[in-house]
């Protein structure tokens, strides 16, 4: 009797302590077959995308001295991140640069407010909901009478909507009404105020805060005939299964227990905070960050530039086809395509093939193969305007063919092409704002932090302008001055 009592007791914890094994074994076996989740672990860290001029989901703000980006979407990523016991890392960038971030394994999950939309859901996967938001219509105070609820009021106006939201797609479908989309959500708030347009469709949440911000905007609330409210998640890469468990997870508590909540009062809280002190103590230091980030770019930029557009200078005039095609290629490709297209395929096509490159090294690796491209035809319009004899007196003189290039023909030609390539320092230098769509901090990057933190979307643009001129005008007097003494 005791032996089978004591039997079926072993029997029964066998019972009970198998499951826990079944359940340990899943848990590694999931982690394991779960390529997002064991990529974060091994680098100990977790790489979030956002698009940090969404206030209050994220945006930038000035916290003892320091920029920080903070929203209740950052609040989540922290508490996701504890939850896997890694470090958090931001990574700001324009909203329509985030899924292509997510796929190509730059970032590893995306917390911008985004809602899980049936085109999206065929490229990423999605967490639970974290937040559920109605839709509302942005206007001016003035014409409140003119436009209201009723969508009708519309017919005939220009609506502005965020690129690829789902607001967007609230926009579209209000009949008779033109779409504006933007990238940048201060861009749209600076159309409003212009009269450019006649509303936005915002989020509750977005729409209130510029109203409290700005007492000439007004918030309406009309019934759209589009799903009139917003449902955020997050955004995970394909077949993550182990790791979109955990982030539910947190979404699950954060949700239940009130803390997302809070976490949305202290946004709302940080959003007005340092009212007391003057324009340029909140937001000069973004002015002089992006200004030294702008002139780094274009440094980098030329030098690569200038180095390999005398490369492919020299292959187009090779007597050698293939090099001579090769160089012919290159500088009608990249002069036929735009410089945004080209900053996109660096910054993606990077990563898949291994290189983690940073946002500054893509962008800056981007701009010079562009500015190769210019530079190289100016460098060989140079040699061509150099006297042929010169080259004939040089080989004479026992000089070989590279000697003679470089020791005779390229010092004429840099004389000859100083004015063309300074301007294209200039061009390098105004162009560089394109690559701030990848979450390079440059000039035009930290104007749109500053439109998005002060809710001011024309002043930002004024002082961006002015640091533009000035950076192009002094270039532009120094390389006269250089030009001048080497004519003498």
């Amino acid at each position: 009797m005791k032996r089978i009592f004591k039997g079926l007791t072993w029997s029964l914890l066998g019972l009970l302590i198998i499951p826990f094994f079944l359940s340990a074994g899943t848990s590694v076996a999931a982690d394991e077959t779960d390529p997002t989740l064991a990529r974060i672990q091994k680098k100990g860290k977790l790489t979030v995308g956002l698009s940090a001029d969404y206030a209050p989901y994220e945006f930038h703000t000035k916290i003892n001295g320091k920029d920080e980006i903070v929203g209740f979407d950052v609040s989540l990523a922290q508490a996701i991140a504890d939850k896997l016991g890694v470090k958090l890392e931001v990574e700001d960038m324009g909203f329509d640069a985030l899924l292509g971030a997510l796929k190509t394994g730059k970032i590893d999950m995306i917390a911008s407010g985004m809602s899980a939309t049936p085109e999206r859901e065929e490229q990423v996967d999605f967490s639970d909901v974290y937040l559920r938001s109605p839709q509302a219509m942005l206007i001016l105070k003035k014409n409140q009478n003119k436009y209201t609820t009723d969508l009708s009021t519309f017919a005939g106006t220009k609506i502005g909507a965020q690129t690829q939201t789902t607001q967007e797609e609230i926009a579209k479908s209000i009949n008779g009404a033109s779409v504006v989309s933007l990238q940048k959500y201060p861009n749209l708030i600076s159309q409003l105020s212009q009269g450019v347009i006649s509303g936005i469709v915002a989020e509750k949440t977005i729409a209130q805060a510029y109203e409290q911000q700005n007492k000439s905007f007004k918030v309406i609330y009309p019934t759209y005939s589009a799903d009139g409210s917003t449902q955020s998640a997050v955004a995970l890469p394909k077949d993550s299964p182990a790791f979109k468990a955990k982030v539910n997870e947190v979404i699950h508590k954060v949700t239940t227990d009130g803390q997302f909540t809070k976490w949305q009062k202290k946004a709302n809280q940080q959003m007005f905070a340092d009212q007391n002190d003057s324009y340029w103590q909140k937001y000069g230091h973004y002015f002089v960050t992006g200004t030294g980030i702008t002139l780094a770019l274009a440094v980098v930029g030329v030098a690569l530039g200038v180095t390999l557009g005398i490369l492919f200078a020299l292959m187009k005039l090779s007597s050698v086809f293939i090099f001579k095609a090769i160089g012919n290629i290159y500088v009608e490709y990249v002069r036929g395509t735009p410089l945004l297209v080209q900053a996109f395929m660096v910054f993606f096509g990077s990563q898949a093939l291994g290189l983690n490159l940073s946002a500054f090294a893509a962008g800056a690796l981007a701009m010079g193969l562009n500015s190769a491209a210019y530079v190289a035809e100016i460098i060989r319009s140079g040699i061509t305007s150099v006297d042929g004899g010169q080259m004939e007196a040089a080989r004479s003189l026992g000089l070989t063919h590279s000697k003679a290039m470089c020791l005779v023909i390229l010092p004429q030609a840099v004389r000859n092409i100083l004015p063309a390539l300074g301007n294209e320092f200039v061009s390098v230098i105004k162009e560089g704002s394109v690559v701030s769509v990848i979450g390079v901090g440059e000039l035009m990057y930290e104007t749109g932090v500053v439109q998005g933190a002060s809710f001011e979307p024309f002043i930002p643009l004024v002082i961006a302008s002015l640091i533009y001129f000035t950076l192009t005008f002094t270039i532009s007097r120094c390389l006269g001055f250089v030009e001048s003494r080497m004519h003498r």
